[in-house]
């Protein structure tokens, strides 16, 4: 047993001294430390481009840029009017409101028919002159009875006249006040019920999935939203189908039909790269499908609460019409009737004064005398009635109207205070003579601009606004540098609105222009990074290069400037993680 044990051993001594198997052992190691070293080699590039900085990178160019100068300021008009009284009235109804358009002739306020203060004053003042008459009449040698019976009943029958008159007034106001009234709310129940119609249709589009049958104001998002999706899914299911083809040796999933896009021998680089295009598609797909459907859901929600709204308000408002038209507006009595009835009054009453003065002219000489002086206080009569007449026909004043088209810029009084003479109670922008913009700026920036360049309103959100440069004036303050520039601007504006401008300020040709994303400053200045390429035995290494750079115009997307760049070199525009000079950078696929 124990030969056989030892036989065995030296067997294997032997065949491990044998150089042929050590060779052989030998070439195996090396064998499989080479293709360790390759592998290693190969994936340490792929490891390294992995942790670079991912860059955007754009061409700079040569030719034509046109600077322009941004701006902002607050619209004012050109012309208003100062809506006034000439009397004390008391505000009973504010119809308007800042914003709102007005036409010529429209109720601005209505006025409260309570008894004006002055025209109390103004009947006492005429009391006391009847009074002062009659104690002269009771002086006089002559009773002139019969004479002052008819004045007095003539006066009675014009005072008389002249309340009816007026009470007719105040109530053909009141009702055309309601009118008014009646107007503005069916007009806002017809705006309500197209605001309703608009949204029951946003709603039912969200529901359908149909965004283009939506309210136009309301379908831009959804759009937008829905074809990023699309064009996501579009872009996922291309990426999805070639890394499908690259899995099943180059066929489509039927594994019929060779995919042309397929190379004929497919590496592990490529089925990779392809892979990770195809989750990435796929992560880009997810993202824009949860964005619409997120947007969807919160904007349908959104929509039922102001379709809500605005059903409560159609509702209010169907009540409010109803209670006005049961009511009646009433059309009051006839106007015209009750001011002839008030001449003719008048005209009696002059008739019996002219009989008792010709009556008191046939007397003696004391009695023309007296007649005189009785003429003189008769006279004082007739002009405090008059006066009263005027206050009382300005206090059947029941509305205060729009003598101009227009837009309502403020108003400055409220329901229940008084007007004053002279005081405004609301301006009203003339919008047919337009409106002005004045902004002021530094001299310097004003030398390259031109009377009647057009800007472009960069705030304007959908709205037709022009705004032209009519003028630049100089500042009046003494060793002031600034400039004013003065616009005209026409369009969907009121007074206050803010606007937004970019105007043109030059053009010129320039040897090197860059995107303004290129852009970049430090405490040394402004500089642009470029991208340098060195060659290396696993391919080419690119690297972000620092370029000093001065600006010399630029516009809102473009920069001219001059430095060491020069026309043709690729700049970074953007990059996944921040980028030192000397960087190692990868390029962006394209």
């Amino acid at each position: 047993m124990n030969d056989t044990v030892k036989s065995s051993l030296q067997d294997k001594d032997e065949e491990i001294r044998d150089p042929r198997k050590r060779r052989e052992i030998i070439k195996t190691i090396l064998i499989i430390f080479l293709a360790a070293l390759l592998v290693l080699t190969f994936c340490s590039n792929t490891i390294m481009n992995k942790s670079l900085a991912e860059i955007t990178t754009e061409r700079s160019t040569s030719g034509k840029l046109t600077e322009r100068l941004a701006v902002s300021g607050t619209v004012m008009s050109s012309q208003s009017y100062e809506v006034k009284t000439d009397s004390n009235l008391v505000i009973d109804t504010v119809m308007v409101k800042a914003g709102k358009e007005v036409k010529k002739d429209d109720v601005l306020f209505t006025v409260s028919t309570e008894e004006n203060p002055d025209v109390q004053a103004a009947e006492k003042d005429l009391e006391d002159l009847q009074l002062e008459y009659q104690k002269e009449i009771s002086k006089a040698g002559k009773d002139y009875y019969e004479e002052n019976k008819a004045i007095s009943d003539a006066r009675t029958a014009l005072n008389a006249a002249i309340a009816k008159r007026d009470a007719a007034a105040r109530n053909q106001g009141a009702v055309a006040a309601d009118k008014e009234t009646l107007k503005n709310l069916k007009a806002e129940l017809a705006r309500n019920t197209k605001l309703q119609d608009k949204i029951q249709a946003t709603i039912t589009a969200i529901d359908s999935d149909s965004p283009a049958q939506a309210a136009p104001e309301y379908s831009t998002d959804l759009i937008n939203l829905q074809s990023a999706a699309a064009n996501a899914e579009k872009e996922y299911n291309s990426a999805l189908t070639l890394y499908t083809a690259m899995l099943s040796g180059g066929r489509g999933g039927d594994m019929d039909e060779p995919v042309a896009a397929v190379p004929g021998a497919v590496t592990p680089e490529a089925l990779e790269a392809a892979k990770a295009d195809s989750d990435a598609k796929k992560a880009a797909y997810d993202q824009a499908k949860e964005a619409y459907d997120n947007y969807r859901r919160d904007f349908r929600a959104q929509l039922i609460g102001q379709l809500t709204a605005c059903e409560s308000t159609i509702e209010t408002l169907n009540s409010q019409i109803s209670g006005f038209e049961e009511n009646g507006s009433g059309e009051g009595e006839s106007l015209e009737m009750l001011n002839e009835n008030v001449q003719s009054c008048q005209k009696t009453l002059d008739e019996a004064i002219a009989s008792l003065n010709k009556a008191k002219s046939e007397d003696s000489n004391q009695s023309k005398l007296d007649a005189l002086d009785l003429s003189a206080k008769q006279k004082a009569i007739e002009r405090a009635q008059q006066k009263l007449d005027k206050l009382r026909e300005k206090n059947t004043i029941t509305e205060i109207r729009s003598k101009y088209s227009g837009i309502v810029n403020s108003v400055n009084i409220k329901p229940g205070e008084t007007a004053v003479p002279d005081s405004p109670l609301a301006v009203i922008d003339l919008s047919e003579d337009g409106y002005t913009l004045e902004i002021p700026v530094d001299g310097e920036k004003t030398k390259k601009l031109k009377k009647g360049a057009e800007a472009e309103v960069t705030n304007n959100w959908g709205k037709d606004i022009t705004a032209v440069l009519s003028d630049i004036k100089n500042d009046k303050t003494p060793g002031s540098k600034s400039r004013t520039l003065v616009f005209t601007v026409t369009g969907e504006v009121t007074s206050g609105t803010l606007l937004e401008l970019s105007l043109p300020s030059g053009s010129g040709s320039y040897d090197c222009i860059v995107p303004k994303s290129a852009l970049n400053h430090d405490r040394d200045g402004d500089f642009v990074l470029t991208v340098v390429s060195k060659s290396s035995p696993l391919g080419n290494r690119y690297y972000a290069e620092r370029k000093p750079v001065d600006i010399l115009a630029q516009d809102d997307t473009s920069a001219a400037v001059s430095g060491d760049v020069t026309s043709g070199e690729y700049v970074i525009t953007a990059a996944s993680k921040y980028v030192e000079p000397r960087d190692q950078v990868r390029m962006k696929d394209k």
